[in-house]
């Protein structure tokens, strides 16, 4: 019986260089993909961390102003049930308003400073998850270079994949 050799289809890429160009193009996008993924997924965790921290912050505020506030009524009960022995009294809760007052205010500083970090950490994970999205998009349509050996495909990945990266690299600006 004589042999019969089949011809599977694969090529080891000899034969098609612009299979290989569009190889190392998916290649170099899938790296620069799971880069800016991560830097999204660091960008969201520090976005609620900051938030976090600002809650916390804002709490503390509240918690400050409530005894402010307790300081001045208690000021005004011992005006009322004994003015004559008011003025020691009155000096104290005096000097523990003023203290909560500033302790609020430091807090409320800080929660807002909190709040801008959540900010920007925001527009940085927007941007990064923008140029994801991008990227993969770029990724699948070069992929499908080996499905459609289309030309289109290619060019469409790498334009698609330049603005990812592009869009990704933006958080530079900010």
């Amino acid at each position: 019986m004589a042999e019969i050799e089949v011809h599977t289809g694969h090529h080891g890429g000899e034969d098609d260089p612009a299979g290989k160009a569009v190889g190392f193009q998916v290649g170099l996008i899938g790296i620069v993909l799971a880069v800016t993924t991560i830097a999204a997924h660091r960008q969201h965790t520090d976005a609620v961390i900051y938030r976090t921290e600002a809650n916390d912050q804002w709490s503390y505020y509240q918690a400050k102003k409530v005894r402010e506030h307790v300081s001045g009524v208690g000021q005004h009960v011992i005006e009322l049930i004994a003015p004559e022995k008011a003025q020691l009294a009155k000096e104290a809760f005096a000097e523990e308003r003023k203290h909560y007052a500033e302790g609020a205010e430091e807090s409320k500083q800080h929660a807002e400073a909190e709040e801008a970090r959540t900010a920007r950490a925001e527009v940085f994970a927007l941007r990064f998850d923008l140029g994801e999205g991008l990227l993969e998009l770029g990724l699948v349509l070069s992929s499908l270079y080996f499905l459609g050996r289309r030309k289109m495909f290619y060019l469409a990945g790498r334009s698609f994949a330049l603005l990812g990266l592009v869009t990704a690299l933006s958080v530079l600006l900010v």
